[in-house]
């Protein structure tokens, strides 16, 4: 059974290459400590193994799916990890849509679903974002690796 979508985006939890170059130093500092230690047996061991489940982790984090967003009949659905709720934004109560930067931050945490001073926030990665304003004056701002595709997405699903 497939299902045909007009935007479909899966945004992994530890793609981001701000964090990935973050775990990489903090795991080669303790390699190089390891490296310098004089007494290899408890602490040089241990320096070695934190390492080792640094890089671990890293490898894990790039599978592990934080959310996605898929564009269909008039609706964008935002579906997150294992105990979240499908978020729904209707289309038709949508009145404004623009691609934005996400944040002026150089660094920016993964959130889903945030709600923060009158706007919901979902990100991954990336720069760009869609900003979605609805009739209530709730504000959506979804960040994207291809926010030009789903901003076009998004008002092409608008003018059907």
């Amino acid at each position: 059974m497939t299902e045909e979508y007009t935007f479909h985006e899966k945004q992994y939890l530890g793609r981001d290459y701000i964090f990935i170059s973050i775990r990489l130093v903090m795991a080669f500092f303790c390699f190089i400590a390891y490296y310098w230690t004089e007494n290899k047996d408890m602490n040089g061991e241990l320096l070695l193994l934190v390492g080792c489940a640094i890089l671990l982790a890293s490898v894990i984090m790039l599978f592990i799916l934080h959310f996605r967003t898929v564009v269909k009949n008039k609706a964008v659905l935002l579906d997150g990890l294992w105990t979240t709720r499908l978020v729904k934004i209707d289309l038709n109560s949508v009145v404004k849509v623009e691609k934005t930067e996400y944040s002026s931050f150089f660094i920016n945490n993964p959130v889903y679903n945030l709600h923060k001073k009158g706007t919901i926030r979902f990100y991954a990665g990336g720069k760009d974002a869609v900003k979605l304003t609805d009739r209530g004056g709730l504000v959506y701002v979804i960040g994207s690796q291809k926010a030009g595709e789903l901003y076009s997405a998004i008002m092409n699903e608008m003018k059907s």
